[in-house]
């Protein structure tokens, strides 16, 4: 029995031993694990930008066409949508109780003119015979009174005339200037009612404005573009969505006070319209092209971390390690950020890789190794 016993004892120590030895080899610190990462050095530049603002395209110059008689839609002398001239006939409105007022008017008009006719030859007859002394001098201011009354008529007469052929005349419709006419609100027959009835709308098209809104901080800027008087370039361009407009705009004006409510401006430009591919009502935003004054830290955007409210990123520093640095972000340009404060050319900042950093985490910008037996399974 002795011997087992002794055989047992020297097998416990020997497994002990060997615990004892694996208790060790697990309690050894491991080296900690590099963090692949892509680093990018920071430089300066002069950065382009564009300020946009939501604008709304106006025509130049556009009215209402209403009639100025009242009367029934006899001609309709275009087609809907299309371009006019200034002085084409658009609309015709019966004219026969105008035409018949205005003989009526000129008959009138002779009728008086006999009458002062007469009174011009009583007023002669009367003066010939006061300077015999063969009136009395009632009857010759008599006549002088009714012929001065008869002129008042004839011009009465006359002037009733003028009124009665404008109403002939406004029996016609015509194009104020030239541009695009819309879709008419009146048929052939429709009755309209003089200034109430909208018959039409006309807009320039050549050329079409938009107009948007400006803080008012920002008026002496604009207020020294319109200053300028720069001709057409690609400081103002007009986007629809992904789509620009192929035809630079020209800044023309600010209005004339600022908005109390929303303490803003309104301001306009105009564009060229040889397509007539704007049209009015159109929404879009307009783009202002600016250039930083100096050059500029600018890093992409993705490089960058926020946390509460305040925004970081991981700059290399000694031993291949990484130290999270707060900056101070600017204006964003496409895909980068311009940097105000934090940062200073010739650093190097991560920019991909930074969701598993942390501070003081050393760094490679080696490719991960594929672990043991990746592809076996």
């Amino acid at each position: 029995m002795l011997p087992q016993i002794k055989l047992i004892a020297s097998s416990t120590i020997l497994i002990t031993a060997l615990w004892s030895c694996g208790q060790k080899e697990q309690q050894k610190p491991t080296a900690p694990q590099e963090v692949p990462v892509t680093l990018m050095e920071v430089t300066n530049e002069t950065t382009t930008y564009f300020d946009q603002y939501p604008g709304t395209v106006v025509p130049l110059n556009e009215i209402e066409l209403r009639p100025q008689v009242s009367g029934f839609i006899t001609g309709i002398h275009f087609k809907d949508g299309a371009k006019v001239k200034k002085g084409q006939l658009l609309y015709s409105i019966d004219a026969q109780l105008y035409s018949a007022n205005y003989d009526q008017a000129v008959a009138a008009l002779q009728v008086q003119e006999a009458n002062m006719l007469k009174a011009q030859k009583d007023a002669d007859r009367y003066q010939a015979l006061a300077k015999n002394d063969a009136v009395a001098t009632q009857l010759v201011d008599n006549a002088e009174a009714a012929l001065q009354v008869a002129k008042k008529q004839v011009e009465a007469a006359k002037a009733n005339i003028k009124a009665v052929q404008t109403n002939v005349r406004y029996t016609k419709v015509y194009a104020p200037f030239s541009g695009t006419i819309g879709i008419s609100q009146v048929k052939p027959g429709s009755p309209v009612s003089a200034g109430q009835t909208l018959l039409n709308t006309v807009s320039t098209d050549q050329q079409l404005a938009v107009d948007f809104n400006v803080d008012q901080k920002e008026i002496y800027r604009f207020t020294n573009l319109i200053k300028e008087n720069k001709k057409s370039d690609s400081t103002f361009t007009l986007a629809f969505g992904q789509e620009i407009y192929p035809y630079p705009g020209k800044i023309d004006l600010l209005d004339r006070a600022v908005d109390p409510q929303t303490g803003t401006i309104r301001a306009r430009l105009t564009f060229p319209n040889p397509d007539n591919a704007l049209r009015a009502g159109m929404t879009g935003n307009v783009r202002v092209r600016s250039v930083s004054g100096a050059s500029a830290v600018s890093i992409p955007f993705k490089a960058v971390t926020e946390q509460l409210g305040e925004y970081f990123v991981y700059v290399l520093g000694d031993s291949s390690k990484v130290t999270q640095r707060r900056i101070e972000p600017g204006r964003t340009v496409g895909s980068k950020i311009i940097v105000e404060k934090g940062l200073n050319a010739g650093e190097k900042i991560a920019v991909e890789g930074i969701q598993n950093l942390r501070e003081g985490v050393k760094v490679t910008t080696a490719s991960p190794q594929a672990a043991p037996g990746a592809g076996n399974k």
